[in-house]
């Protein structure tokens, strides 16, 4: 019994010296990061983990549901996509034909109605805010330079970087994207209590406007030149200006660095499901239109879909580009695999939300899973009666 207390004793008095030493060192984040996620069994950030964290929500308006094809889930997923969906444990995989909904399954509890982390894809949709907000003149042009809203931005170029090059990712930002690191600034930002904070103690220390760099750390300064500029949290003008004109189904929620008055982890976390993250795809399938309305400039659009460097042909401006077997393609893409992917050539969005990604190579930008999902949805439709 003595053993036991003193054993106990010099836990806890090396726990909170643990602990001291943490907040000494400023990584006190990390112990959101061990209770939120690795006390949980998971390395990174998984589907479910908004519900550990405060939300803000993204407010519905009147829904509009989306029209279900005659021949629905006709077609059985092929053995290869249903092989793939296995390993990588596929939550929600939809294909979207004519604006129709013409397969859907899903997987592991999830349903039509279930919220999932979108990680990355909410920087689609922080984008589309840009071109909301340049469409009402309260942001001058993609050009606008980010210190008119932060002029405290640090760095030998902090001055010359503007809101385009952050939506496009060449703002050279000092940042790395190590999702696994615990002691990454992507880490950080995840798990810090004091998002603004952490985002205005980078610099800008790289000539921006140069090159493509996927720097996570871009987006979410750009939502706050978004915030700044309309005077409104982003999910609620979001909201506004998206969610509630596009007729979601459901209220969605953006995980918050801290509550009640936060703000939102803007280069990821926007919690929904498949049918209503698939409404940004067709807004830019259809140029910025919703039912006649148009409620993002077409020209914006555009851009957002040509690449901006020539040496980077797979990204635009917040969203990413490829051709699989002649098909001209768009597509949001966030952490572990999920996809908002659209062809509009043939009037197709394909929707994929799971707990793994394929393989990601150095070779090429995008995950052989990317494939999988367009390919097989091609070999169902080839199916159709």
């Amino acid at each position: 019994m003595k053993f036991l207390k003193k054993f106990f004793k010099w836990f806890a008095i090396v726990l909170v010296s643990i602990i001291i030493l943490m907040y000494i060192f400023d990584v006190d984040y990390l112990l959101r990061a061990v209770r939120t996620i690795y006390f949980r069994g998971y390395t990174t950030a998984f589907l479910e983990d908004y519900t550990h964290f405060p939300n803000r929500e993204i407010k519905k308006g009147t829904a509009q549901p989306w029209n279900i094809a005659k021949d629905y889930n006709s077609v059985e997923a092929t053995p290869t996509l249903a092989e793939t969906h296995k390993e990588l444990q596929t939550i929600a995989y939809v294909i979207i034909k004519n604006d129709s909904i013409w397969h859907e399954s899903y997987f592991d509890g999830f349903d039509k109605d279930s919220k999932s982390n979108s990680f990355s894809m909410a920087k689609s949709v922080v984008t589309a805010a840009l071109g909301k907000a340049i469409m009402q003149g309260k942001i001058k042009s993609l050009d606008q330079k980010v210190t008119d809203f932060f002029p405290e931005l640090k760095g030998k170029y902090a001055k010359d970087v503007t809101v385009g090059d952050l939506s496009s990712m060449a703002s050279g930002l000092s940042w790395d994207e190590k999702y696994y690191s615990p002691f990454s600034i992507v880490t950080r930002a995840y798990f810090d209590d004091d998002l603004k904070k952490v985002i205005l103690g980078l610099e800008i220390n790289e000539k921006p406007g140069q090159s493509f760099k996927y720097l996570s750390g871009a987006t979410q300064l750009l939502a706050m030149c978004i915030e700044k500029a309309t005077g409104e949290y982003v999910s609620d003008y979001v909201s506004k200006n998206f969610w509630q004109p596009m007729g979601a189904e459901n209220d969605a929620l953006w995980q918050l660095d801290h509550e009640p008055d936060g703000i939102e982890k803007a280069y990821c976390c926007i919690a929904s499901n498949a049918r209503d993250f698939a409404r940004f795809g067709k807004l830019y399938k259809e140029n910025g239109k919703w039912n006649g309305e148009q409620i993002l400039d077409s020209t914006f659009v555009k851009k957002c879909i040509t690449p901006r460097f020539e040496s980077s042909p797979q990204y635009g401006y917040g969203w990413w580009m490829h051709t699989i077997n002649g098909k001209e393609l768009f597509y949001m893409r966030g952490h572990l695999g999920q996809f908002v992917i659209v062809i509009p050539e043939d009037d197709l969005i394909i929707v994929r939300l799971g707990h793994l990604k394929g393989l990601q190579t150095e070779t090429d930008p995008h995950s052989n899973d990317l494939y999988v999902y367009v390919e097989e949805a091609y070999k169902m439709l080839e199916k159709r009666k």
